[in-house]
């Protein structure tokens, strides 16, 4: 056979044996392919079988927590007893002491209770209630779930405080377990609610918590409420009256209709509304209603608020509950211990000071007004502070409330400024007078219309010389004047605070209490310290609840503070404006500013020692409570600051300085400031006679009307000069600026009242 032949036939053997082989190969790829298969399949059931187990961990742990939920309800709700009410509901009186901590200042919370059958008042007086505080109270089982939920959202997701309770929540936490805020404490107070709901009819619940609830005016229950808004008693309350004494629940005090008649008026027609859309009464009984007229609460107060001290009463109130300390419900029915920070021998020496004015022929306290405020710079605590002689016949507190003009008690906020520029209070300026400036339509004169010839900053604070320091301020820039004393102190919203020339001669109109917080500031090197009038609070068992932290901050380098010391020290000096200062507290550093405004709208006196700044100011109203011109008592020719304001100062501050161990400003720093004369020789002048001029239309000093808002006076009508002062006096007159001689220099006090 050749090589192309064709290959043999494979034997039947060969053939069978292929076969085998390949049914062999087949059966062995079967088997991975069903190998591989089945390990898939039992992946997947491993990982059913683990996602079955996290599933029922999960179901299991959710009802274990839900039946541990439920059992810890159910226990605290069988072990849970109501309280015995008379025993927790006994109000106490909060009582205020002195700095002492131990003598007795007054006291607040001689509770005003009186507990009457509720059945026998009208229908809508409920009604409104339930109106205004809990809509669902009739359907509710004594907790709104929604309510909890939403309130829990909101403050989960905001950080608020935001209340879910309901109508008998609130009863209980008034009448049985007192104020609480923890989610514990709130927890109690609803597992308590459902049980009173369930073994009190809702006519009782709502009958407790009429009887219950604050209602301002140191009100407590329906009743006491009635006669303190209206006069009468509750089964006498009108529609409109229940309207009102609901809407106000929630903040009683600050909604009264004697504090904010717009919000009390704005929640009187809000209840009405939801009474309406509740069925509670017709809309033709909603549109005859009118808004009621409730009786003066200068008449509720008690013996406590009587005189001077019913002032500092409600200056503390008001600061606790402003600071969220206590809220005012606690302060008149929780038994607290308030410690202020009032000196009673200093507290006794302002009231005998401020007395001592009744003595003087012409004064009347009805129309003129005297601030006095003392304060420890080193602490920022009110030591002392006469804001009125009687507060039951006055409610405005002449401290903190009422607004006066600062006059030339401004002017060390310009040398504050210049300070901080570098400037050194030996620059001199141009204290001629009148001089013009670019601006102003009219010049600016000094007072008498006292020439002083170029002059440092020295004898322009002493002297109070108004053209210097307009010159001054135009250098530095007004701006600068205002910052600084935004810095020190004087709150950015002040009436008449504004970046405008004359601001340095003392327009803006703030509290004598911002006043005395920024000579505060200078009197202890710079550093403001925040001034407050509660030193501690502690509950009935003595658990301390609050104490006063005492906030500092930087506002001027110590360096620049001192560089002004001797222009301020010079004010009481011989040759100053308050001359009387040196020989009425020998052996004692002092300065200060004295300050008058224009048309003698108010005078005052700032004036510190070493620890310790007293701020006197005086103003007068007219029979509207309008600002008017300072009567000339006690035969004064005028009304300055150097005046009875300085004469009270003093009076004060003898005695208040008795006990006083540091006697220098210990805390002045040298300064090597030199001297600048960047202003040129100008033509010293003779003494011109005052110019009569009509002053820039502007803020002036507000004093206060029969209610607590002050009332602005009616405005000048152009520029010109503000803050006048006036040349010092023969030693038992008075005044503030000391004449000059011809040429234009100071000379010593020899001079008559100007």
């Amino acid at each position: 056979m050749g090589s192309g032949s064709a290959r043999p036939l494979p034997t039947r053997a060969e053939t069978q044996s292929r076969r085998s082989g390949a049914q062999a190969r087949s059966r062995r790829a079967s088997s991975r392919s069903t190998h591989a298969g089945g390990q898939k399949k039992t992946g997947e059931k491993r990982k059913g079988r683990v996602a079955k187990k996290i599933a029922l961990g999960l179901l299991f742990t959710f009802l274990t927590v839900l039946l541990a939920g439920l059992a810890t309800f159910l226990y605290v709700y069988l072990t849970l007893a109501i309280p015995q009410a008379d025993d927790l509901a006994l109000a106490q009186k909060t009582t205020i002491y002195y700095s002492d901590g131990e003598t007795e200042l007054g006291d607040l919370g001689e509770v005003d209770r009186q507990i009457i059958d509720a059945s026998t008042l009208p229908d809508y007086v409920g009604k409104a209630v339930v109106a205004s505080e809990d809509r669902t109270f009739y359907t509710n089982s004594g907790i709104d779930p929604k309510g909890i939920l939403r309130a829990l959202y909101t403050n989960i997701t905001t950080g608020s405080r935001q209340g879910g309770s309901t109508l008998t929540q609130q009863y209980v936490e008034r009448y049985y377990v007192g104020q609480t805020t923890s989610y514990i404490g709130k927890a109690k107070e609803a597992v308590l609610a459902l049980k009173i709901n369930r073994e009190q009819s809702k006519e009782e619940i709502l009958g407790n918590y009429l009887n219950t609830i604050y209602f301002g005016r140191r009100a407590y229950g329906i009743e006491a409420a009635a006669k303190a808004y209206f006069g009468h008693s509750a089964k006498e309350l009108s529609l409109s009256e229940a309207a009102l004494l609901a809407g106000i629940i929630p903040a009683p005090s600050a909604w009264d209709p004697a504090i904010d008649p717009d919000q009390a008026q704005s929640r009187w027609s809000r209840v009405l509304a939801l009474m309406v859309e509740d069925g509670w009464i017709s809309q033709g009984e909603a549109d005859a209603a009118k808004f009621p007229e409730t009786i003066d609460p200068a008449t509720l107060h008690s013996s406590s608020m009587t005189g001077p001290l019913g002032y500092l009463i409600a200056q503390i109130q008001t600061e606790l509950v402003s600071q969220g300390v206590v809220d005012e419900d606690r302060i008149f029915n929780g038994g607290l211990k308030i410690v202020s920070t009032i000196d009673k021998v200093k507290q006794d020496a302002a009231i005998a000071a401020a007395n001592s004015m009744k003595e003087v022929e012409g004064w009347d306290p009805q129309f003129q007004h005297l601030a006095l405020s003392s304060i420890d710079p080193h602490t920022g605590e009110i030591v002392a502070e006469f804001a009125g002689y009687d507060y039951t016949l006055r409610q405005q507190n002449s401290v903190t409330q009422d607004i006066a003009m600062a006059g030339s008690s401004f002017k060390p906020f310009a040398l504050l400024a210049h300070a901080r520029e570098g400037g050194s209070v030996h620059d001199r300026y141009d204290g001629n007078s009148p001089k013009s400036f670019e601006g102003l339509a009219k010049p600016v004169t000094n007072n008498g219309g006292v020439s002083y010839g170029l002059v440092d900053l020295i004898t322009s604070t002493a002297s109070s010389i108004n053209t210097a320091y307009v010159a001054l301020n135009k250098e530095i820039g007004p701006a600068a004047t205002m910052q600084a004393a935004i810095d020190a102190g004087i709150p950015e919203d002040t009436a008449g605070l504004e970046a405008s020339l004359l601001n340095v001669l003392g327009f803006a109109s703030p509290h004598n209490i911002d006043l005395a917080t920024a000579f505060s500031t200078i009197a202890n090197g710079g550093e403001r310290m925040n001034v407050h009038i509660v030193k501690t609070v502690s509950d009935s068992h003595g658990n301390l609840l609050y104490e006063a932290e005492q906030k500092s901050e930087r506002a001027f380098e110590l360096e620049e503070v001192s560089s002004i010391m001797p222009a301020l020290r010079a004010v009481t000096g011989a040759n100053g404006s308050a001359w009387k200062v040196g020989s009425a507290l020998p052996g004692i550093e002092t300065a200060g500013k004295t300050g008058t405004s224009s048309d003698q709208l108010s005078a005052q006196f700032a004036g510190f020692v070493p620890g310790l700044v007293t701020m006197v100011s005086m103003y007068q109203s007219d029979e509207n409570g309008n600002a008017v011109p300072l009567t000339n008592i006690g035969g004064l020719q005028h009304f300055y600051g150097a005046d009875w304001p300085l004469e009270v100062w003093i009076a004060y501050m003898t005695q208040a300085t008795q006990n006083m161990t540091t006697k220098t400003f210990d805390w002045v720093v040298p300064s090597t400031r030199t001297a600048k004369n960047s202003v040129p020789e100008i033509a010293q002048s003779t003494p011109a006679a005052p110019e009569v001029s009509v002053e820039k239309e502007q803020p002036q000093s507000s004093v206060p009307t029969p209610t607590p808002v002050p009332v602005q006076p009616v405005v000048p009508e152009s520029p010109a000069e503000s803050g006048q002062d006036k040349p010092a006096p023969e030693p038992g007159t008075g005044g503030e600026n000391p004449p000059a001689q011809s040429n234009g220099a100071a000379k010593p006090n020899t001079g008559t009242s100007g």
